[in-house]
Parts: C-alpha cells; sequence; structure tokens
C-alpha cells in the first residue's frame, strides 16, 4: 500500500519551488559588467558614443546609466553593467557581433604563451619532454641565468652525442644546457665578441629562454612586464650553436657547420632567427642545412625576416623550412608626456626613468653646432649638436637611425622625445627618459616649441597598456614568396613584439655608449622572437608525438592556428600565412598533410631545378628527374596551404592541387569538406567527405580553383575547411595576381 504524502509535505515543497525561483529571479537580475562588441569600426567617436546609447536603450532599463565605457577609436564595443537577460537580449541584435562577461584577472606571468593558449597548467608529457633537445643557432647563450638551470633534471637523453667545454665569460653546461659550441671559420677575430659560446649580444639568451627555458617566477624589466618568464618546454633541454658574430655577423660556412654539428648531435628541433640571403634553395646555406636536419626526422623553424609591410621581402622560405612572421599580444608600453601648457601625449616604448619635474624642451634642429650642422641635428646626429645648448635639457629628434639618447645624454642632455613616421608596434628601450612618437604628436611637440620662449615637458615612466590583438607586426616581412609562386609563405605567426626574456650581463640593454643599465632580463621585438615560439610549440608537439615527421608537425600547427582577420592585417595570408600558432589545439590535429625528402624533391624537379643542382641538396651526384615520379598538381607538393598564381590571359586561371592527408584522429572518423571562396572564384573539392576506419590511414582528394585576372598586385583568399564531430582541419587558399 502507497503511504500517504503528507499536506506539510506539499507546502514544503511549494515553498521550496518559490525560493528557487525568487532566487533565480535575483541571479538573472543581477548586473554585472559585460563587453558588447558590434565589429564595424566607427565612423567617429560621437556617432560610435550615439549609437550605443540607443542600442542600450532599446534592451536596457537606464540604458545611459548602465553604459560604462565606449570604445571607439581603434575598435567599435561597449561596457555596460547588465542582467543576465538583458546580456542576452543584446546578443540576439542583430548589430551586436558578441556579448562576453568581464573577468577579473590575477598578476600574469610573461603575456605571450598565456596569450597563445599555453598556461603553465597545460597538460605534459614531462618524461617525453625532457627527451627533447632544441638546438638554436644564434650568438651564443648565457649558462648561468636561471632560465638554464638544472633543478631537477637527470642527465641528458641517451642519444645526445653533443660537447661543451669551459671559455672565456661561460661558466659550462649542465643538465639542461646540454650543448654549446662555436663557429668563426673565417678565423677572424671580432674585437667585439669572444671565441666563445658566450652571449655578448644577448639574442641568443632571449630566443633560447622564449623557446625552452625554465620557469623564473618574478621576472620583469625594472618592474614592467612583471610575471613568470618561461618557455614552451621548461623540462626540455638547449643547445648552443654559436654562429653570430657582434661585428661580422653570421657566415654561411658557420652555419652550415652548425647544422651539421646540430644534426649529429641529436637535436629534435633546429630554431634560427636568422635572415636567409639566397633566393635560391640549392645554393642558401639555411636552406640546404634544413633539408639535411628534414632528412633525419629534425624540424627547422626560422624567422620570416624583418622587411615588413614591404611585399615580397619573406625570407626562409624553402618549403622545408616551418618560416614564422611576428604578431602582436595584448600588451604595448607607453610612455606620457606632459608638455609645459598642460597638454598630455602619448609616445611608444620602454623607459624606466620617472622624473617628477619638467625640464626645458628644444628641437634639435634649433641647436645645431653651426649652420652646416643643421640638417643633421634634427635627426640629433652625433656631432652635429651644440653642447652647451643640449646641456640639461630635453630634446625633440626626428628618426633617421638609433642612437639619439645616446648622444644627447653624452652632451648632458636630459632626455629625446624621437619622431617616428614609421607605424609604432614595438617598444623601443631608451637609456634616459625617452619615448617615440608619430608624425602628428611630433608636430604638435614642434609647434608648442615654437610657441613659447621658455618650452618644457616631462616624460613619465612607461606603463602596460591593453591593445587589441593579435594583429600582424609591421616590420615581419610579407609575402608573396620570391622564389616560387606555388607555395605560400609565411607559414603561421607568432608573438614576436615586446617578448620578455633572459638577456646577457655582457651588454648592457641597448648597447649604446653611455648606458648603464643592465638586466637579466629585457624585451624584445622581431620575426627573431616569434621564431622561438613556434620551435617551443614543435617541440611540446613532439614530446607528445615523439615518431611524427617535421611535415606533420607543421600539418598540425597550421592546420589547428587561429584564423586573423584581414579587416585589421591588409595584408591577408601574406602576412600570417595560416594565422596565429595555438599550441594546445595542434597537439590533436585530426589529419596531418604529411611528407618525407622524395616529396620535396619531386617539388624541385617541378620548379625546373636541374638534376645536378638538386643532387647538391640530396646527397648525391645528381636527380634523374625525368626517372621519378613527378609531383602530382600544379604545386607538387603535399603542402598544408594552397596559392594560385593567376597568368596575365584573358582565360581564367585552373589550379589543380592534389592532397593527402593521414589520420591521426580516432580510428572511424569521417570528415566533411567545406569550402569558402572569395567572390569570383571557384573552388571545388572532389570527393566531398573522406571516411577512416583505421588510425594512420591515408585518404586522397583534388581542389580545384579556377578565377579569372585581376588587377596587379591582388590577392584574395579563400579556405577549405575538414570537418569532423572532434576536429576542424583547415588550410587556406590564397590567389594572387602579380
Amino acid at each position: 500500500m502507497r503511504p500517504r504524502s503528507s499536506p506539510c509535505m506539499h507546502s514544503n515543497l511549494l515553498l521550496l519551488l518559490i525560493i528557487i525561483s525568487a532566487s533565480l529571479a535575483i541571479v538573472k537580475s543581477e548586473k554585472k559588467f559585460y563587453i558588447v562588441y558590434f565589429g564595424d569600426r566607427p565612423e567617429n567617436t560621437e556617432a560610435a558614443v550615439r549609437t550605443h546609447q540607443n542600442i542600450l536603450s532599446k534592451c536596457v532599463v537606464d540604458g545611459e546609466e548602465s553604459l560604462v565605457y565606449s570604445y571607439t577609436k581603434n575598435f567599435n564595443a561597449l561596457a555596460a553593467k547588465l542582467s543576465e537577460d538583458e546580456a542576452q537580449k543584446l546578443s540576439e541584435m542583430e548589430e551586436v557581433v558578441s556579448v562576453f562577461p568581464n573577468r577579473y584577472h590575477k598578476l600574469h606571468t610573461t603575456k605571450s604563451w598565456d596569450f597563445i593558449g599555453l598556461p603553465q597548467t597545460a597538460r605534459r608529457h614531462l618524461k617525453q619532454e625532457s627527451n627533447i633537445t632544441v638546438g638554436l643557432l644564434d650568438t651564443g647563450i648565457t649558462p648561468q641565468s636561471a632560465s638554464f638551470a638544472d633543478n631537477g633534471l637527470g642527465p641528458p637523453p641517451a642519444k645526445w652525442k653533443g660537447t661543451c667545454g669551459r671559455f672565456a665569460n661561460f661558466s659550462g653546461c649542465n643538465n639542461k644546457l646540454i650543448g654549446a659550441r662555436y663557429f668563426k671559420l673565417d678565423g677572424n677575430p671580432d674585437p667585439n665578441d669572444i671565441l666563445s659560446p658566450a652571449d655578448m649580444e644577448g639574442h641568443g639568451t632571449h630566443t633560447a629562454s622564449t623557446a625552452a627555458g625554465n620557469i623564473v617566477q618574478n621576472a620583469s624589466l625594472f618592474g614592467l612586464a612583471k610575471g613568470a618568464a618561461r618557455g614552451a618546454v621548461p623540462s626540455a633541454r638547449i643547445a648552443m650553436y654559436k654562429v653570430c658574430w657582434v661585428r661580422s655577423g653570421c657566415s654561411d660556412m658557420d652555419i652550415l657547420a652548425a647544422f651539421d654539428a646540430a644534426i649529429d648531435d641529436g637535436v629534435d628541433i633546429i630554431s634560427i632567427s636568422i635572415g636567409g640571403i639566397s633566393p635560391n634553395y640549392t645554393e642558401d646555406s639555411i636552406s640546404i642545412g634544413a633539408f639535411h636536419a628534414m632528412k633525419k626526422g629534425i624540424i627547422t623553424v626560422a624567422s620570416a625576416g624583418n622587411d615588413g609591410p614591404t611585399q615580397i621581402s619573406v625570407v626562409n622560405h624553402a618549403p622545408w623550412i616551418f618560416t614564422v612572421g611576428a604578431s602582436g599580444i595584448d600588451r604595448a608600453f607607453r610612455s606620457k608626456v606632459v608638455l609645459g601648457n598642460g597638454q598630455t601625449l602619448e609616445g611608444v616604448g620602454v623607459s624606466t626613468f620617472d622624473p617628477k619635474q619638467q625640464n626645458p624642451l628644444v628641437s634639435g634642429a634649433d641647436v645645431a653646432k653651426t649652420a652646416e650642422d643643421k640638417e643633421n641635428s634634427r635627426f640629433c646626429i652625433e656631432n652635429s649638436l651644440d653642447p652647451s645648448k643640449v646641456n640639461g635639457k630635453l630634446v625633440y629628434c626626428k628618426l633617421q637611425m638609433w642612437g639619439s639618447d645616446s648622444v644627447v645624454k653624452g652632451l648632458g642632455g636630459i632626455g629625446t622625445i624621437v619622431e617616428s613616421v614609421e607605424f609604432l608596434d614595438a617598444a623601443q628601450i631608451f637609456m634616459t627618459p625617452g619615448t617615440m612618437v608619430n608624425d602628428t604628436v611630433g608636430d604638435t611637440i614642434n609647434r608648442y616649441i615654437h610657441s613659447t620662449k621658455t618650452p618644457s615637458a616631462v616624460i613619465h615612466r612607461s606603463e602596460e597598456v591593453k591593445v587589441p590583438a593579435p594583429f600582424v607586426a609591421s616590420f615581419s616581412s610579407r609575402g608573396p614568396n620570391p622564389m616560387t609562386k606555388h607555395i605560400l609563405k609565411p607559414d603561421i605567426v607568432a608573438p614576436g613584439i615586446d617578448i620578455l626574456a633572459s638577456y646577457t650581463p655582457l651588454k648592457s640593454l641597448t648597447g649604446l655608449k653611455g648606458d648603464t643599465q643592465f638586466s637579466k632580463f629585457t624585451l624584445m621585438s622581431g620575426t627573431s622572437m616569434a621564431c622561438p615560439h613556434v620551435s617551443g610549440v614543435a617541440a611540446y608537439i613532439k614530446s607528445f608525438h615523439p615518431h611524427w615527421s617535421p611535415a606533420a608537425i607543421r600539418s598540425a600547427i597550421m592546420t589547428t592556428a587561429t584564423q586573423m582577420s584581414r579587416r585589421v592585417n591588409n595584408d591577408g595570408e601574406f602576412a600570417y600565412g595560416a594565422g596565429q600558432v595555438k599550441p594546445r589545439r595542434a597537439l590533436s590535429p585530426g589529419l596531418v598533410y604529411d611528407m618525407d625528402d622524395l616529396s620535396y624533391i619531386q617539388f624541385l624537379c617541378h620548379e625546373g631545378y636541374s638534376g645536378k643542382s638538386i643532387g647538391a641538396i640530396a646527397d648525391t651526384k645528381s636527380i634523374n628527374c625525368s626517372s621519378l615520379l613527378p609531383g602530382l598538381g600544379s604545386d607538387a607538393l603535399n603542402y598544408p596551404s594552397m596559392q594560385l598564381t593567376l597568368k596575365e590571359t584573358n582565360e581564367p586561371t585552373v589550379g589543380v592541387f592534389r592532397r593527402r592527408v593521414t589520420n591521426v584522429g580516432p580510428p572511424q572518423s569521417v570528415y566533411n569538406a567545406t569550402i569558402k571562396a572569395p567572390q569570383g572564384v571557384e573552388i571545388t573539392v572532389r570527393p566531398t567527405s573522406l571516411v577512416f576506419s583505421r588510425a594512420l590511414q591515408e585518404r586522397s582528394f583534388k581542389v580545384v580553383v579556377k578565377a579569372k585576372s585581376m588587377d596587379s598586385k591582388e590577392m584574395v583568399s579563400g579556405s577549405l575547411i575538414w570537418r569532423s564531430p572532434r576536429h576542424i582541419v583547415r588550410s587556406p587558399i590564397v590567389i594572387y595576381q602579380p
């Protein structure tokens, strides 16, 4: 017999439901901070603010009071205090792109790794990670840095055959820094360097710690960018091959010797932040060294160059090299300049000084030593300024070359304001109070100087500010590929602006005469800084997939990259390749585009290289291209991206790209194709589905791209996405008219 329910039970249950409903209503009506993003850039500030207020008034009670802030300078968004229901209503509006809650963060680590999604808490295979060795060809290393201490690390991997000794200013290796050598084969001493793996420049120390440095807590540059400095693989080993010298640079023969040694020593990754010289793949030392490394299963990651935003400036573009451009993170360094009339301006740079009072301000053009020096004095070039007119003053200079702060300080000056017409996205470190301004701000300063008898100013200590990101650095070299019209370069971008990492004690922060600033860590910018980020990510992936080929590792990183916006980066894929590196996503790419050395030989045959020249790179006297099976498709290569270069004809150009993917995801998987084609371009794929029944199974497909001629130098892009319930495998498709 079922027991009778008590009336009290019903009343208690009803009361409970009422309480829960009331609580839910309170939670939904509770106001929190949200950010509402609109996407389209505003025409002007006033119009944007009015639009923001109007949109809020449609969905929000007391809309004007709810508005906290309107973002109108660089992007179109607002911050508002909203209830959950109000936020939901806003997100459903046609004008709104996204609505997301404001979050409060704790103090951060050094930003770049967290920004691209590789926090300290990321999953790791520590035992395998400690068997990975990252080899760097660079300016040397600082063994005493905390980034290279061997706390808790066992002996080097069993396969390691490298060497290390004691040299001048070099204390030797340990179980973290397991190899260090130098190469100076021309025998000419460098007066500013020493025959030792010791780093006199700071560049190699910086790149090595970025790729695989230990976790160092409370790292900063005199309090700026404070956090935990670390590499992608803190448990991995490091080997340094010093090939670059302060005065003489990096010679081909030293580079090839270092490649040879590194391959033999047993490195797993080669990271080289050095510019290529020859566009010919069979004559360039980096290309040749990287080809040999690839044959031994070693991936070479190289910087794309710092000659952007000029087109066709990308270097290290051989298809067996992983070519990395530089992007910006959401942190920048700004300094406020307060003029004597009270006007506050903003400059870019790192100035760790904090003057409290105004100082007299002069223009370099007005304090020339002689009338003949006036042309040079506006640039504050050495020996062009009158010491008596500079002493005790701030000097406003136009940029011609770095070092005006050294010149001014040497004459007793207080500091410098430098005007640059270049885009300011990287912060220059100053040895005196200083900052860099654009020409608009420069004109304002110049007008002020000549509007009063006693002009003055103060440059305050630099501060960290948050900026929209990611974006491609202005200096990062651009495509199209200068050697082959078939391969898109760069491949990927990674953080390369204002990166904090370890530094050498053997050089001041600027390296300029009179600089007394020294630090264990410093900020550097360049594709040189982006490169070791990707080298570290490659090592991270290899620690989970030790048997993956260099092509498979590159494919995993490219096809899982975060797609970037062409609205922010005008050069599109010629600036960012497949997009911004996303390390943890690359661990499980689903499918990879794999290749071996024969694939690259077929490519070189297709490109028209002679059998003899190919033989030089392939370790044989000659290659008989006619005896080889030809590479398939328009590019003859199983590359993760596709580029069609249009012919100058009235007829459409047709490109056929034949690809093969390997299943590295779940054994039983089905991937369906999604094509995104730009207007006026036809892109088809056959088949449209790929069915896998086992791991490592291969499937082939064909992509046909058809496009009519466009304006000269025009580029448009689309993509092919293979999608399964668990994976998205994206390949950019670029169409370019030379």
